[in-house]
């Protein structure tokens, strides 16, 4: 966001926008598309636990590794790879070391889902302001 507003018909540097962050998994929104919201964040160590009932998830890694582990197994993701939680499934996304993220959520997909934790951010701490 710039003054308030989203950056909409703005070109936009991900990872320079995450890696500038100063707080750890506090994601971002730099763009909307339709009923979603594009984001970036910048992770070390563990989330925790948690699903969006109703909401898919996409994580792609601007920089470094990143984990999600899942009930039933796990993924590693490298730089400029994707992966999408599908709605429903409980994961913890981990980064042993610092990376940075770019996520696409729909607007109303909860940060730690029905969990609250340390990390857990509204949609209004999302939203302010670069």
């Amino acid at each position: 966001m710039r003054n308030g507003t989203i950056l909409m018909n703005y070109v936009v540097a991900p990872l320079r926008i995450a890696e500038a962050l100063s707080e750890l998994w506090s994601p971002r929104v730099i763009a909307e598309l339709d009923d979603s919201y594009v984001k970036v964040a910048r992770v070390k160590g563990t989330l925790g636990w948690h699903a969006h009932e109703h909401e898919d998830e996409l994580f792609f890694v601007l920089s470094g590794v990143f984990r999600i582990e899942m009930r039933d197994g796990a993924v590693q993701l490298n730089a400029g790879e994707t992966f999408v939680v599908p709605k429903g499934v409980e994961h913890n996304p981990i980064a042993h070391e610092e990376c940075c993220i770019m996520l696409i959520e729909k607007k109303t997909t909860a940060h730690t889902g029905a969990q609250t934790t340390a990390f857990t951010r509204s949609i209004a701490e999302q939203l302010r302001s670069l």
